[in-house]
């Protein structure tokens, strides 16, 4: 009980861990909200979870203004992928670094159009930005989908000469690749249940644009961080 209590407020005491456990908070509350609200419109305990669905997605957007400096590092680290295996996982990684780069401005003039500190309209950039999250999901998808292939083809080259140790080595091997395996599944759904809702977020006539009742957008969402969570309490369990 008390390191998983250790555990949570090591996730809580770094900026993506606190914004994982935010980011659930905020769809749980709008996918428990909804079903309220889908039962009875008068509901008020329905309206509280909407609101502070809403107000912890501010809290969210808020935060965000400060990850362009974070995102560019990442960028340029990553660079042109020299260190990539395959081809077509280098150029989709490079341009989902530059759909997530450019994100972050769009994001940034949207909210301050809202909170009135320029004087444009908000909506064409709430869109073009959640247009960008969308085309860096549809390319982590594809990404991860190219990645189980060639995962899968060095799974079926392990081998091993006939001795113990080469036959312990190679499991070992297999093992990790298919745990890395199960990661690109992983991040797969995530993706598609938040692609989901980047096109519920688009302008109306675009495919199922604005037809989603809050319930489902809060639970695709909460499907996706909670899948989120689990790979990053796997990684730390790796780690330790």
């Amino acid at each position: 009980m008390q390191s998983s209590v250790e555990s949570f407020i090591n996730v809580l005491e770094s900026y993506r861990g606190r914004d994982k456990v935010i980011r659930t908070l905020c769809y749980g509350s709008q996918l428990v909200g909804g079903v309220l609200a889908g039962k009875n419109s008068q509901s008020s305990l329905g309206k509280s979870f909407l609101l502070f669905s809403a107000q912890l997605s501010h809290c969210r957007t808020t935060l965000r203004l400060f990850d362009d400096l974070s995102m560019l590092a990442y960028s340029t680290s990553y660079g042109l992928g020299a260190s990539e295996e395959d081809a077509l996982v280098r150029w989709m990684s490079i341009l989902n670094n530059i759909a997530d780069q450019l994100y972050y401005p769009c994001e940034h003039i949207a909210w301050a159009a809202d909170a009135e500190l320029i004087k444009t309209k908000s909506d064409k950039w709430w869109v073009l930005s959640t247009g960008l999250w969308g085309i860096s999901l549809i390319l982590n998808i594809l990404r991860s989908i190219r990645s189980i292939q060639i995962l899968k083809r060095k799974v079926q080259k392990c081998q091993w000469s006939g001795s113990a140790d080469s036959r312990e080595e190679a499991l070992s091997q297999k093992a990790a690749l298919r745990r890395q395996i199960r990661r690109e599944v992983f991040s797969i759904l995530s993706s598609l249940a938040d692609l989901s809702n980047a096109v519920h977020w688009m302008s109306p006539g675009f495919l199922w644009a604005g037809r989603f009742p809050p319930w489902l957008v809060g639970l695709m969402g909460t499907a996706s961080s909670l899948i989120g969570l689990q790979m990053s309490s796997s990684d730390q369990g790796a780690c330790t």
